[in-house]
């Protein structure tokens, strides 16, 4: 089983999950004879059971949620913090579930009819809402590897949910710096972002009654977009089902312009929520970043915690909006 080891300098926790190193590698084996996909229609027989299903046409199946076969974290265990000298552990207890969102294996998120998009988007709320009645799951986290070089080890299009009994250092700093603005100035900065990227325009990339997709002010990567509500709700899962359709229409056109400008793209996306067993919060709007995989992250960026940017948010929504095929 998976352990979670907490770090004694940062206070940060870390997965150890060795069966993780034997999960397939389409970029590897896609080349040789027989390879199969387990993602494929056809193939359900190569996954474990599915956990939720949409039916397709005929006997056939649109969208497919299974546990993943290569779990980070486990449903059995304890969350008992056990302690050895200065180090604290647990069993790596949490679930880790897969979402494959087409039976087709050539067809990406963004090529996608806005409803089979949709569809992803509503069977994200539905399985956070299933799996947070779990008292002792503290964090879910929804997150997509595309491409080689944001991670992915199959080409087949799919997300991920990983859910762990305790929130993420990470996630926790992004809250807490949330709480100290609202605080000092006694409003959302996510709304403050909102207002503000409508009035500037110049970073915005997509929008539409619901949403607003903008490359943010102090980006990190270059052509970092993040998607956001224009309402104010702090968890992802409290989103309303009415809003499905326009986050599917933000995250269609929004992807669709990142693979236009950005050749063989690869990218990560995260869903940035508050931790599923706490209250509606004030100070916290939940929103979803896309982070394209042009260059890699290096020594003074790991050693400083500060990021160089070679695009600004201005020069890169200015290439998404326009369609140019962006130069390496």
């Amino acid at each position: 089983m998976p352990e979670i080891r907490k770090d004694p300098v940062f206070g940060r926790w870390v997965i150890i999950a060795s069966e993780r190193g034997l999960r397939p590698n389409e970029f590897r084996a896609g080349q040789e004879a027989g390879y199969a996909c387990p993602f494929c229609a056809g193939h359900e027989d190569l996954t474990p059971p599915e956990i939720y299903s949409l039916p397709g046409p005929g006997k056939g199946w649109r969208l497919r949620v299974v546990r993943n076969k290569y779990p980070a974290l486990e449903a059995g265990g304890s969350v008992e913090n056990r302690r050895s000298g200065i180090y604290n552990r647990m069993d790596g207890m949490g679930f880790h579930e897969v979402v494959i969102e087409t039976p087709d294996h050539g067809t990406l998120l963004e090529q996608m009819p806005e409803e089979s998009v949709a569809d992803v988007v509503r069977t994200f709320k539905l399985r956070v809402g299933e799996i947070k009645k779990d008292p002792r799951i503290k964090y879910v986290m929804i997150f997509k590897n595309h491409g080689r070089n944001a991670g992915a080890s199959l080409l087949h299009p799919h997300s991920q949910i990983i859910a762990m009994p305790m929130a993420p250092l990470r996630v926790m700093q992004e809250i807490e710096g949330a709480a100290d603005y609202h605080r000092e100035r006694g409003t959302c900065v996510f709304c403050d972002i909102v207002r503000e990227e409508l009035e500037f325009k110049r970073r915005v990339v997509a929008e539409n009654a619901d949403f607003l997709a903008v490359t943010p002010y102090a980006s990190r990567f270059s052509f970092e977009t993040w998607i956001l509500p224009k309402r104010h709700v702090s968890h992802f899962e409290e989103m309303p089902d009415a809003q499905a359709g326009a986050l599917a229409a933000a995250l269609k056109t929004t992807l669709g312009k990142l693979a236009a400008s950005l050749p063989e793209l690869s990218y990560n996306l995260i869903v940035h929520t508050m931790p599923v067993q706490e209250p509606a919060a004030e100070h916290y709007h939940w929103h979803i970043e896309i982070m394209p995989k042009l260059t890699h992250v290096a020594g003074f960026e790991w050693g400083t915690g500060f990021y160089i940017n070679t695009v600004s948010p201005e020069d890169a929504a200015e290439i998404l909006n326009s369609g140019r095929r962006f130069k390496l």
